[in-house]
């Protein structure tokens, strides 16, 4: 069936709510737009799909979001009826029609006879991840677009341990994804009938309470909480989603009290009105927290994006505020954590931290330090959730802390995902250990750089949007490969892996075989140990670069890294 055929065949739809009606109006003007929504349908991966609203199958809308959840319904009825009952646990976040597209999946798997938990209002993904695990769901749905801007919505898949789906299962939900063809047929049972019957049950405060008492542990001295905590001044924002109430109450209950919320953001906004990317680690998602910050003197602001699991920082530095990095908060984490329990007497023998490998390598020496274990894992929270279910398979390691450069961290694994929630709590313990010694986050930084070395990084992209947007995407990555850059700013190439081939290979031609899994990824150490990496996003049209260096001075190592990115966007826009 060609575009114009899938079109056409929508358009005789008479059932269309007005605001998809409205857009198959305007696409009919729009032949590059029509093909891009009716061509092919929506990328459904490890990650879920995630995409701009409208009406086709390339776009999300109540009847993508239908048969995603009707290829989830013949996978689960493919394993019986034990996962069937055990059911699977549903939340949404702020975004237009979220609340919608969650009740939407609740009737579909309701028609088949699985049992639904379904979040009486929004939650952040992190209480999603937590509610599988406390419910022994089989699996969970959360409808996000996390950090995406506002005309973005998105659906993400959680198996039974919490964690975001593995590949395996991934591939065959997606295989009876593609063999849903009829979306207009999908059946959906009445709300009231499986209300009164019991296969769709609203969760809501029960949850939350579990959820927050678990958050709860994540304060590591208490003592000095109590001493510091109820006259910090720190700044909050929201950034109009889910992180409003848990983050609220969890640093209220840790005895944070004279905390200041961003008011305009406290405010639960599918426009994200006061920001274009409701994205913690742009600088513009700060501007009202900084304003905030200035009128009451803070000198910690936490932003979370809306769907409460990534959390950006800034600090006070003078009269003005600097923004962390994802990286540079992490160390902060790892560091506290880690000389915490050691002071205390609890920093376990078989202690282990786990990063994405496009992580800094600055945690890499703090772990070192204090005779902990650093494993390495692939991009991607799934893969430090698999890394966790393995260490209580194998009772081998303590897990300690998880992270990836993209402002996702976790403290203790009753969440599989990253959560911003546990991560509040816990920066906002960190910069009150730092304000008991007359410092501030950006001094602890600042330390840690003295005792470890400067380590700098940055991760950029360039953006392929579009029906073409894929075959680029691609393109741009077999160039990469096929011509093989040797050297960036006159740097050598030292070792390439190829985590597509399995292969890494030495300026010399030396050969060896790759550990991680296979994936479309690219990594470069150059000769004075500095790394680059390259890989098409999961969830955006996007190709990343990541670039990590380290040098002799702050400066050094920011002037060295910003030479790089000139090389490497030089090299791409070549091989374009």
């Amino acid at each position: 069936m060609s575009f114009e055929d899938t079109y056409k065949l929508w358009a005789a739809q008479d059932h269309l709510s007005p605001e998809l009606r409205a857009d198959m109006t305007r696409l009919a003007k729009d032949d590059e737009a029509r093909e891009d929504a009716f061509a092919v349908p929506m990328s459904f991966g490890t990650a879920g799909m995630r995409g701009t609203y409208g009406a086709g199958i390339n776009r999300f809308n109540e009847y993508t979001v239908a048969q995603a959840t009707a290829g989830l319904a013949r996978y689960m009825d493919e394993l019986g009826d034990d996962a069937k009952q055990a059911g699977v646990a549903i939340s949404f976040d702020s975004r237009h029609n979220s609340e919608m597209f969650a009740h939407v999946a609740a009737l579909v798997l309701g028609a088949v006879g699985i049992k639904t938990y379904v979040f009486d209002s929004l939650r952040p993904t992190p209480e999603l991840s937590f509610a599988v695990r406390d419910l022994h769901a089989f699996a969970g749905i959360m409808i996000t677009a996390s950090h995406n801007p506002k005309q973005y919505n998105g659906y993400k898949l959680y198996g039974a341990d919490g964690g975001q789906l593995p590949p395996e299962a991934s591939d065959k939900i997606t295989t009876y994804v593609r063999k849903v063809t009829d979306l207009f047929s999908i059946e959906r049972a009445n709300e009231s009938d499986l209300r009164a019957s019991g296969l769709m049950r609203l969760i809501g405060e029960d949850v939350d309470q579990d959820y927050l008492d678990n958050v709860a542990t994540v304060t590591i001295n208490h003592d000095l909480v109590k001493r510091v905590g109820a006259t910090m001044k720190l700044v909050y924002t929201p950034l109009h989603g889910t992180g409003k109430f848990p983050v609220m109450r969890s640093l209220q209950r840790a005895g944070f009290a004279n905390f200041s919320m961003v008011k305009e953001q406290a405010i639960y906004d599918p426009e994200f009105i006061t920001v274009t990317h409701p994205n913690p680690e742009f600088p513009e998602a700060f501007d009202l927290s900084i304003q905030e910050g200035r009128r009451i003197g803070a000198d910690l602001l936490i932003a979370t994006d809306p769907d409460a699991d990534r959390l950006g920082a800034a600090v006070r530095i003078g009269d003005d505020y600097h923004l962390l990095t994802g990286n540079q908060i992490a160390s902060l984490l790892l560091h506290y954590i880690l000389e915490a329990k050691k002071q205390a007497g609890t920093l376990p023998a078989d202690g282990a931290v786990i990063k994405s490998f496009v992580s800094t390598e600055l945690a890499d020496k703090i772990c070192a330090d204090y005779g902990v274990e650093m494993i390495t894992v692939e991009t991607g929270f799934k893969f430090i959730g698999d890394a966790i279910a393995g260490f209580e398979q194998n009772h081998d390691h303590t897990f300690l802390f998880g992270f990836e450069e993209s402002y996702g961290y976790l403290i203790k694994p009753f969440v599989r995902d990253k959560d911003a929630v546990q991560s509040t709590l816990l920066l906002a313990e960190v910069a009150a250990y730092y304000q008991e010694q007359s410092k501030t986050l950006a001094d602890g930084l600042h330390d840690l750089y003295e005792q470890y070395g400067y380590f700098s990084e940055r991760t950029t992209s360039l953006e392929f949007t579009g029906l073409t947007g894929p075959k680029k995407m691609a393109a741009l990555m077999t160039k990469f490969r096929e011509e093989a850059p040797t050297d960036f700013a006159g740097t050598a190439i030292e070792r390439t892996e190829d985590y597509l081939s399995g292969q890494a290979r030495t300026q010399a031609g030396d050969t060896t075989t790759l550990t991680l899994p296979q994936s479309d990824v690219l990594k470069y150490y150059l000769t004075d140990g500095t790394w680059i990496a390259i890989r098409p996003s999961g969830t955006e049209p996007k190709v990343k670069f990541y670039i990590g260096v380290q040098g002799d001075s702050e400066q050094a190592a920011n002037a060295k890294l910003a030479s790089y990115a000139d090389a490497l966007h030089a090299f791409a826009a070549d091989a374009e």
